[in-house]
């Protein structure tokens, strides 16, 4: 993970320079048309600079080890500028490193640098993406300009190819945006003159907006060349980019765009460019004409008599329709239209986080016709659903759908697909929706959309006959929908694990694979462990423990009894808390999982405490004493941060610190080094030095995820068998830890400090 507060340690010489750069970027942002503007344009545009602490860059494995930036775009922007500042460690010797960093609107990227296979049925688009090479010797920074961005939610995701190196990377994000834009109303015809600068305009769809028809009218310029305008509709969405450009050109005095299904309840870019050069004008009228897409709201009328009736029988129940609350008649100059699609009201029940369930209101049926679709709302506007995975199930009854006929379903963002009779691309104006069917072969369909982008997604269905239309006008479809938001898919199976990450306030989810699992939701078995490998892997991290069973029984015989104790401890948890780790077959819990991880963890750093301050030879009552606020002390570090560098390293060099002072101390009394024996340093001492060493530095550069069963059972081996090395001598003034001594003939001896008393009883 990312190192706390990495942010904050940045010097002054770098501060002044990424501000000098910045000043540069922003005087290079404008176009270079923007010479000829005049003061009262330059004045509609202003800039604005957001920035985030830097983050450690590793090696991609899964989406955890991935680094994840989220910004806002503000309202307006008509410029957006990526600056990425990417820094080596200063003790890092890499000549040149490659940084892979994804860009993505709504949602965060969906990558697979692995190249892994994802689930059957889940949809994924290739993320956008740039590559930049940092060396030492030059000053890591990239640029990456979007043109016209979506306001909204924007990710940045970077990894590194595989290596050791410690990058470290910063995104600026840097924009420009018009203070005042023009709105055009709907049948308002505005006129405009354009000279070098552009003009932007902006028009708010409301919801049930079927068409948008944008037109250019008595365009005419002051050089004769007919109307040299560029008309640029929408906005740029990374991976993908829908924006729609008109240019009219030639002696026509009109030209006109037509959109279908536009974003609904969002505010729809415009922008005019002159195309004629710095010396023409160019004059027009721009109007813009909305057709509604009356809807009726579906419900069984049977529902309202009694809320508890679940029967669904079509012929046994009257269908009453009623029009919606339309924000169409907000707007006066949108004509009367057609009653064109059905919709059904959809329940959201937030079960967790990122997870709820999307139902009917009336149940989990739709009814689907032939001629006008029927649409479910699934609401994902809320800003935390892009981090898990959006589940749609669509199931019919076989027995309702022909070898002539099919139901048809599209699922689109924004706005809902509704020319089913046109074309069956699922296309609305601004987005690619993907294509669901059913059919007498296949009754059930079933999409996976994983990062689904934040706004209001949309499920269209309709019945098709395509050989024999007039089979459909009286034909109707039950479709059982089932839809779900989860944080990971099939919670990542029994090879993986799902957890939660988070990026400040954003909350979202990835698969952690185990076992040679790899892929989105752990379903690539390429490099997959067997079930004889789990077992000997599994038996490998638990029986290695039972090394532990030497430092007890010399611990035992040299009278440590607490020492023992906590080595007894450390050897159970280790052993089943490697039990419950491991995924698949091979696994055993006998507790809940964290609470065997915190006990593991536990044992392991008070075993290393008491045995180093065993070796100092402290008094009794100290070294008891050190033991309790030692082993509580790694109990909270432990609470705070399970996996943190100094919950053992801390403890064991101050434990090192008393002991070598200790150590130090009795060589000056004594006059001679401590132990005095060369037979304890050549045949305790030096053996276990050595095997903690060489534990130390499997455990810290040589343990990855592929050798973890063989590395880390070697570190077990190895940190038992040093503790029984290094564990000191029994004080030849200690008792044996045997039972009390008892006389033969009833007779018990007492003593005292002053004098001995025999008793017979």
């Amino acid at each position: 993970m990312g190192r706390a507060g990495a942010g904050t340690q940045v010097t002054a010489a770098a501060v002044v320079g990424s501000l000098l750069l910045l000043l540069l970027l922003l005087a290079q942002a404008l176009p270079a048309a923007a010479a000829g503007y005049s003061k009262r344009s330059e004045a509609r545009l202003v800039s604005e600079h957001f920035s985030q602490a830097p983050q450690k860059l590793s090696f991609y494995s899964w989406y955890g080890s991935a680094r994840l930036f989220h910004f806002r775009v503000p309202p307006d922007t008509v410029l957006l500028r990526w600056l990425l500042h990417m820094s080596f460690d200063s003790s890092s010797t890499c000549t040149e490193t490659e940084i892979t960093v994804h860009f993505r609107y709504g949602a965060p990227p969906v990558i697979n640098p692995l190249g892994t296979s994802f689930p059957d049925n889940t949809i994924v688009q290739s993320s956008f993406h740039v590559r930049a090479l940092l060396s030492t010797l030059l000053l890591g920074n990239t640029t990456v300009n979007v043109s016209h961005p979506a306001p909204g939610d924007w990710f940045v995701v970077a990894h590194l190819p595989p290596s050791s190196q410690k990058i470290e990377v910063q995104p600026d994000m840097l924009v420009m945006r018009v203070v005042k834009v023009t709105i055009l109303e709907p049948d308002v015809p505005l006129p405009q003159i354009l000279g070098t600068h552009p003009s932007y305009l902006k028009i708010f769809i409301p919801e049930y907006t079927q068409e948008l028809r944008l037109e250019l009218q008595g365009c005419v310029s002051n050089m004769s060349l007919g109307c040299p305008v560029r008309l640029t509709v929408g906005v740029t969405t990374l991976p993908s980019n829908f924006q729609k450009v008109l240019t009219c050109t030639g002696s026509n005095l009109s030209c006109h765009l037509l959109l279908r299904t536009p974003p609904w309840g969002q505010w729809l870019q415009v922008m005019v460019e002159n195309l004629g050069g710095p010396h023409v004008s160019v004059a027009f009228s721009a109007e813009a004409a909305l057709t509604a897409c009356w809807p009726r709201s579906m419900t069984f009328q049977h529902l309202v008599q009694n809320s508890t009736n679940q029967s669904y029988d079509a012929s046994a129940n009257q269908l009453f329709l009623r029009p919606a609350q339309q924000d169409l008649s907000r707007s006066g100059g949108i004509g009367n239209g057609s009653f064109c699609l059905l919709s059904y009201p959809v329940i959201r029940e937030d079960t967790d986080v990122l997870s709820a369930h999307f139902q009917p209101l009336d149940g989990v049926l739709v009814l689907v016709y032939s001629d006008r679709p029927s649409v479910m709302q699934l609401r994902l506007n809320t800003g935390m659903d892009s981090g898990g995975s959006l589940i749609i199930s669509l199931r019919s009854n076989k027995t309702e759908i022909t070898n002539d006929t099919l139901v048809l379903a599209c699922v689109n963002a924004a706005s809902p697909f509704l020319n089913f009779n046109a074309s069956l691309n699922c296309t609305t104006a601004f987005f690619q929706g993907y294509l669901l069917s059913l059919n007498a072969s296949s009754n059930t369909a079933n999409l996976t959309i994983p990062y689904p982008e934040t706004d209001n997604w949309y499920l269209s269905l309709q019945l098709m006959c395509p050989e024999s239309p007039e089979n459909c006008n009286q034909a109707v479809v039950r479709v059982q929908t089932t839809i779900y938001l989860v944080p990971c898919l099939k919670d990542c199976g029994p090879y993986g694990q799902c957890l939660l990450l988070r990026r400040y306030g954003y909350l979202y989810a990835g698969c952690n694979c185990k076992a040679g699992w790899r892929g989105w939701s752990c379903t690539d078995n390429s490099t997959a462990q067997t079930v004889a490998q789990q077992r000997v892997a599994t038996l490998l991290l638990t029986l290695s423990n039972l090394v532990f069973l030497a430092p007890i029984a010399v611990s035992v015989h040299r009278a440590f009894l607490m020492e023992a104790s906590v080595y007894l401890y450390t050897m159970f948890f280790s052993t089943f808390y490697h039990a419950c780790d491991q995924p698949g077959e091979a696994v055993l819990c006998i507790l809940n999982y964290d609470t065997l991880q915190h006990c593991d963890f536990l044992g392991s750093g008070v075993s290393a405490w008491v045995t180093i301050l065993s070796m100092a030879r402290l008094k009794t009552v100290l070294k008891h004493v050190l033991f309790l606020l030692g082993t509580l002390f790694i109990a909270m570090s432990l609470q705070l941060n399970r996996r943190g560098v100094w919950n053992m390293l801390g403890p064991c060099v101050f434990a090192f610190v008393i002991m070598a002072s200790m150590w130090v101390y009795r060589c000056g009394h004594r006059r001679q080094c401590y132990p005095t024996s060369w037979q304890r340093w050549a045949f305790y001492l030096l053996p276990g030095i050595s095997m903690a060493s060489v534990g130390i530095t499997i455990y810290a550069s040589l343990m990855t995820s592929d050798n973890y069963y063989y590395t880390h059972s070697i570190w077990h081996v190895l940190l038992a068998g040093s503790v029984a090395f290094l564990l000191p001598p029994r004080d030849e003034k200690a008792e044996p830890w045997s039972c009390s001594q008892k006389l033969p003939c009833h007779y018990q001896i007492c003593k005292n400090d002053q004098d001995e008393l025999y008793t017979v009883t």
